[in-house]
């Protein structure tokens, strides 16, 4: 049988501000345990939680650059359920009445085909603690708990079941990545859990519009472990249901050494959670006033960026998917492409994309802390261009930026790595080449047209590196072929 799957993905951001969103404890990671928590946190008696007004700032920048819906007024409801790590016995989030609803965001398939993923709704929460057990402390009979994460301030963004392969998963979570540090919302460290993201996935006959029995996957913390879980769970779904299984909704957690997903509980419905408003916390008025205040402070996004990098400095699709895939990324190439000859923006675009991110992978580095000021880049560029040195000189002077951060002109004269384009001065090193080998020019001669690389790379070699390579096999091919 030909199945059909269907994804679904509830990602979780958490949200870059000082404090938790209902109290004034915190965010910062780390801290001992229990460090960052006040009365709020804990769930003591008596206590009223005040909301951070800058989170549901964050949440309306998020709407408008996914095109939601912000509702002029939403309403908080508690989450019940009962869990260690939850002191208050409910979660405050938002069920009935979400902030955000409806949207799309656009993913790029292989094919460079474009496809729209529908949002269902982005709706605020607060997080809940986390449970360390005592296998790691050296203590298997206890669990710790450690309240440093409750009431840390979430996203909830909802996907419409409209992902068909865990590819397709990979590329969407990727692209809400990008989206929420272009808008600085978030810092996407999926390390430290700033993004997390849970998977709903079923499979049904292919052509069928009935969706199978959902599975839900939780709490995943990278790309990978995101498409290794859902490839896996496709699999086992499909031999279960050729097996004559029925599937049961359930909870699963992705095991990564293991690489299988195992059973963590039966699946709730909504109705377990007893959802009901929040009367602590009042309804959530958003006048417009605040939505074009919003709506105006908005960067440039991804998509348009993307666009206009094509039209305005004429790169390729790819090109442009890779430089505006980190929003600093993007402001580096353009600076630097800002500053080169006209026409040069390829150039400066293949130098990011390789040296220039090779260097950053190799040290570690950020793109902010990029030891090669766009500046000097784009300079290095404009050498290139006017024939002042060789692409392969251009190698060793961007090295020796790279470790010095000097000005790549002052390099080139103080390095004496100026190109050589004088073809009195060529045509004698290409004589001296021909010269010394007698045997290879024969070759040559007799139809072996490929050692035109051979002699080439001895002029070059001849010359150390300085000669212009296209009057070089110039020359050549007048010599040898008279």
């Amino acid at each position: 049988m030909s199945f059909e799957t269907i994804i679904g993905l509830e990602v979780h951001a958490q949200l870059n501000t000082e404090s938790k969103i209902f109290c004034g404890s915190s965010t910062a990671f780390g801290g001992d345990p229990n460090e960052h928590t006040t009365t709020v946190d804990l769930g003591l008696p008596g206590v009223l939680p005040v909301l951070n007004r800058q989170v549901v700032e964050f949440a309306i920048r998020l709407g408008l650059a996914v095109g939601a819906e912000i509702a002029p007024m939403c309403r908080f409801a508690r989450k019940h359920y009962f869990y260690p790590d939850l002191p208050k016995g409910y979660q405050i989030s938002q069920f009935e009445e979400p902030l955000c609803e409806g949207g799309e965001v656009n993913i790029f398939l292989k094919n460079k085909e474009m496809k729209g993923i529908r949002i269902k709704r982005i709706h605020v929460e607060e997080d809940a603690g986390k449970l360390i057990h005592g296998d790691e402390l050296g203590d298997s009979a206890h669990s710790y708990v450690d309240l440093n994460r409750a009431g840390i301030p979430l996203l909830e963004i909802v996907s419409e079941p409209d992902i068909r392969s865990p590819e397709e998963a990979e590329i969407y979570l990727r692209i809400i990545h990008t989206l929420v540090r272009y808008l600085e919302i978030c810092d996407g460290n999926m390390q430290e859990g700033s993004l997390r993201c849970d998977a709903n996935i079923s499979i049904r006959p292919r052509g069928s519009q009935e969706l199978g029995q959902k599975i839900e996957i939780k709490n995943m913390n990278s790309f990978r472990n995101l498409r290794r879980a859902l490839e896996y769970e496709e699999g086992r779904q499909q031999i279960a249901v050729e097996a004559g299984e029925i599937l049961i909704q359930e909870t699963r957690l992705w095991d990564d050494s293991t690489g299988m997903t195992q059973p963590m509980r039966t699946k709730e419905y909504s109705h377990d959670y007893r959802y009901f408003p929040d009367p602590d916390l009042v309804p959530l008025k958003v006048g417009k006033e605040w939505i074009d205040a919003v709506q105006a402070a908005l960067p440039e996004l991804p998509d348009k960026k993307r666009e206009r990098f094509q039209s305005e400095y004429g790169l390729p699709l790819y090109d442009a998917d890779v430089l505006t895939a980190e929003r600093p990324l993007a402001a580096y190439f353009e600076r630097a492409a800002n500053a080169a000859k006209p026409g040069a923006a390829k150039s400066v675009s293949n130098w990011v994309m390789g040296d220039v991110l090779r260097l950053l992978n190799e040290k570690n580095l950020s793109i902010e802390d990029c030891p090669v000021s766009p500046g000097n880049l784009a300079k290095m560029v404009s050498l290139i261009e006017d024939d002042t040195i060789s692409g392969k000189i251009a190698k060793q002077v961007f090295d020796i930026m790279a470790e010095t951060g000097d000005d790549p002109e002052g390099i080139v004269e103080e390095q004496g790595l100026r190109q050589i384009t004088d073809t009195g001065a060529i045509e004698a090193a290409v004589d001296d080449v021909i010269e010394a080998n007698p045997g290879e020019v024969e070759g040559y001669k007799g139809g072996k047209t490929k050692l035109i690389g051979f002699f080439v790379g001895q002029v070059m070699k001849a010359t150390q590196g300085k000669a212009n390579p296209q009057t070089v096999q110039k020359i050549l091919k007048e010599k040898l072929d008279a």
